[in-house]
């Protein structure tokens, strides 16, 4: 059994107004993304601290626990918001995220329990939201980074055993550069309206 978290509790400065009310393609952003992982999760829900805004994504809503506590607070509480112990975490401003690869994800820690979470990265560093992480593990680390005042929500990934995909890699689990691609300000919704990727 799979929980995926759709993060959507972020500040949105650059972009003017939250990030997953905004039309993309047609429908609101959370929206778009809700449907692109309805059927990856056995558990789909969202972090957000506007509840009234998403109610009509018919999903779980969730606020932060810690409120304030930027991306790593995020994590956390999409950790701790769970249902089942492996937990997929995605951006809502990620509108190419591959859920094919969250399924590879899941399978390799499936695979290995040893292992406490599966990150892409890519040229500019890890991809925290577009990952994989088995709960039990990776939760007590969270909360001890932000304990020590950590606000990174890779802050605490030195200490665990992860598989850190290459994006050689991560390319064969099925997410390509697209894939993380993030909407932070109005010119880049507006280049992904009109990307060709899907």
């Amino acid at each position: 059994m799979f929980s995926l978290a759709i993060q959507s509790g972020g500040e949105s400065s650059r972009m003017g107004k939250d990030k997953g009310l905004l039309l993309f393609r047609g429908v609101p952003l959370i929206q778009w993304m809700r449907d692109r992982f309805r059927s990856a999760a056995d558990d789909l829900f969202i972090t957000t601290n506007r509840e009234e805004d998403y109610r009509f994504t018919g999903l779980r809503l969730v606020g932060d626990f810690l409120p304030g506590r930027g991306a790593l607070g995020g994590l956390y509480t999409a950790l701790r918001a769970a249902r089942f112990s492996l937990v997929g975490v995605v951006a809502v401003d990620m509108p190419f995220a591959a859920p094919e690869f969250f399924l590879a994800a899941r399978r390799l820690l499936l695979e290995d329990d040893s292992l406490a979470a599966v990150v892409p990265s890519t040229s500019r560093g890890l991809e925290p939201f577009h990952a994989v992480y088995r709960r039990e593990l990776c939760l007590p680390l969270v909360e001890s980074a932000l304990e020590s005042g950590a606000w990174k929500a890779v802050s605490w990934m030195q200490t665990p055993p992860l598989r850190v995909l290459s994006p050689e890699e991560t390319h064969a689990f099925g997410a390509d550069e697209s894939a993380f691609l993030n909407l932070n300000t109005p010119k880049d919704l507006l280049a992904a309206q009109k990307a060709r990727f899907s």
